[in-house]
Formats: C-alpha cells, structure tokens, sequence
C-alpha cells in the first residue's frame, strides 16, 4: 500500500493539465513578459523562503499532513487563475504553487525513507524514489499531451478544473500514506524551534551530511535547470517545429529510465558513481555542440544518468540522516537546488547571449566534471549498508 500510494502521489501531483498553456493564459490576459516574468520569481522566491522551515513543519507536526495540505494550496492557487484572471490573481496562485512545492519537498521523502525503513525495506529506498521520479516524469509528459486536445475542447476552464481535480486527488491519496512515528522517539513532542535547529545543525556540523547535502544540490538542480532550455537546442539543430517535440520527447525517455535503473545503481562504488557523472557531462556537451538531431541520443543518455545519480545520492543522503529532523534536513538539499537552479538560470541567460546554445550546454556542465573529481577523491559517497 505505501508503495503503490507513492506513485500515485507523484503522477498525480504531475499531472497538471494547466502547466504547458498557463503561459498563454498570462498573455490573453494582457500581461507583458516583464510581469510574466516577475511571477516566476515570486514562485520561485516562495519556495525558497519556505523550503527549510516548511521541513521543520513536517517534522513537527506530520509528514502526511503537510503532503495533504500542498496539493490543496496548488489547487486553490490554479482556482484563483480561473476564475479571477489578473496579475495579483495569478501572483497569489504562484505564492501558492510555490508553498505547495516546499510543503511537499523534504516532507515526500521523509516519509518514504522512515516508513520502508520501518518495514525493514530501506534499501528499496532508491529503487522506490526512482521509480516514483519515473512516474512524475511520465505524468508531466501525459499531461502536456492531453492538454492540447482538452484545451482545444473547453479552452482555459477545461485545463484548470482537471488540474485542479487532480490536485484534490493527490491530496486525497496522501490520506493513504502511513505514518508511524513514535513520539518519544521521533522528536515529535520536541518544539518547531528546536526541531529547526536541529535539523540545521546536523546538515551543517556532520561533514557526511554536508557533503551528500552538496551533492544532492548539485547533481540534481544543474541538468534539472538545462532541462528548460533543451527546446532552444532542439530549434538550433535545424529540425521542424513538429519534430522539435519528438526530440525533447527523448531526453524525457532517458530521464525516466535513469530513475528506473536507480535502485540497482544503489551499491556502486564511488569511483563509478564519479565516473558515471563525468561520462554524462561528456556526453550532455558533445550532443550539444553536435548542433545534430542524433545528439540529442548523447542527451537523453546523459538525462538518464544525471537522474539516476541524484536518486542514489539522495538515498544515500536519507542513510546518513540520523537524528529526529529528516525533512528538515532534505529541505535543506532542497534549497541548495533552488539556489543552484537560479545560478544556472542567470548564467545561461548571460552566457547564451554571447555562444550558440550548444556551447552554452557544454559550458554548464563543466561544475560536473569538478562533481566528479571531488566525489572520487574524498569518497563523499561511500557504499551503501546491505
């Protein structure tokens, strides 16, 4: 039941109909892309500002709860877009969006990691997370295709109340996760300040926490950033507008095999888990200066092995973790992605203003290579407890 109710949670929480025409709703509304683009930093700015404390929360109160709680805010957020399209409508929706984001994050794989290692499972932990990242990433890509033809039958409203609905059932299926947490032992009966700071502090004074902090940051947030910029490499290699989808297409291909193969990716030694990450950032800048659709097979390939690295490296992560504030501590990795995320977002604005898109790609994934070397040498992720 756990298992199977994870992976309805991550389709659900995906699959949102509104995600790929929201950006046209903001324009039939009249807004001009400067306050299009001041709402992506508002949702982004959001979640930032929430993503530690939101942790806190779930450790204090309950992990179900607050993964109850996030597809509701969306919701209601997506329900202010329809029925009062303006700019502060849409500001709210996104402040909403954003809350949903931080409530959900830490909290997701908290529970996963505590109520497997309850069953005596918790070494199906990267195996259960890939596969539940497969899952979001199929669902996003059922949504997009669904939203064409729903859109073209009842416009705006017919994408937002499915979006909505979705939301409700996904918060609906958190109600079916369990949570097992003793209070003596679990810091339940400790205070949100206390638990705060504990999760802090373990995340910043263990240097094996740390450093699996950093590298889920890392691995995790910089071809999650290139990701949005992966049609602008598509357009660049001279195909037709009907293809371009079929190639972004196949680097969603690569990303979910990525987190199929992740559970049994769980015991590889460190030096090819580096290795790994290495020939990825190989492959991601040679299909990128390729400037040839078959590149994008390079990509894919690189998608999938990015993706299968950072579900072991938060694995690891969750094994390290071992005092009473878990989702504090994820959070923590959660913001350091946000932070990474926006890093990569402004250098590849100001860098592609100057070099093709696949030199922009290629230049992106130098960090990796850095990833890599520091991963080998100081062992950062070391083999997993059987």
């Amino acid at each position: 039941m756990l298992v199977a109710s994870l992976y309805v949670y991550a389709f659900l929480g995906e699959f949102l109909l509104i995600y790929p025409v929201y950006t046209l709703l903001f324009i039939d509304t009249g807004l001009s892309v400067a306050e299009t683009s001041s709402l992506f930093v508002i949702w982004s700015v959001t979640g930032m500002v929430l993503e530690i404390p939101s942790g806190a929360w779930a450790d204090r109160l309950s992990r179900r709860v607050t993964l109850f709680l996030g597809p509701l805010l969306a919701g209601l957020g997506f329900t202010l877009w329809l029925v009062f399209p303006s700019y502060w409508a849409f500001a709210l929706g996104f402040v909403l969006w954003g809350a949903e984001g931080a409530l959900v994050s830490g909290a997701f794989e908290a529970l996963s990691y505590e109520e497997l290692e309850r069953r005596g499972q918790a070494h199906r932990y990267a195996a259960v997370m890939g596969r539940a990242t497969a899952v979001g990433t199929v669902a996003v890509a059922s949504a997009i295709g669904l939203a064409v033809p729903v859109f073209a039958a009842g416009g705006y409203p017919a994408v937002g109340v499915a979006s909505v609905l979705a939301c409700v059932l996904c918060a609906a299926t958190a109600l079916t996760l369990p949570e097992h947490r003793t209070r003596g032992d679990d810091g339940a009966e400790e205070g949100y300040l206390a638990i705060l700071k504990a999760g802090l502090t373990e995340a910043r004074t263990d240097r094996r926490v740390l450093r699996a902090v950093v590298l889920v940051a890392f691995v995790t947030a910089i071809w999650g950033a290139l990701d949005e910029y992966v049609p602008y490499l598509a357009a660049d290699t001279g195909v037709t507008k009907a293809v371009i989808p079929l190639l972004i297409l196949l680097t969603w291909v690569g990303a979910t095999a990525g987190g199929l193969l992740a559970g049994r990716a769980r015991h590889m030694p460190p030096r090819a888990y580096a290795l790994t990450i290495a020939l990825a950032a190989l492959a991601m800048a040679a299909g990128a200066v390729s400037g040839h659709p078959a590149g994008f097979v390079l990509i894919a390939l690189a998608f999938g092995a990015f993706q299968l690295a950072g579900v072991v490296a938060d694995a690891r992560m969750q094994e390290r973790i071992t005092g009473t504030a878990r989702a504090t501590v994820t959070s923590v990795a959660g913001l350091g992605m946000n932070v990474v995320t926006l890093a990569v977002y402004a250098a590849y604005g100001a860098t592609s203003s100057y070099v093709s898109h696949g030199l922009t790609f290629a230049l992106m994934v130098v960090p990796y290579a850095l990833i890599a070397l520091l991963t080998a040498r100081s062992m950062a992720l070391v083999p997993a407890r059987r």
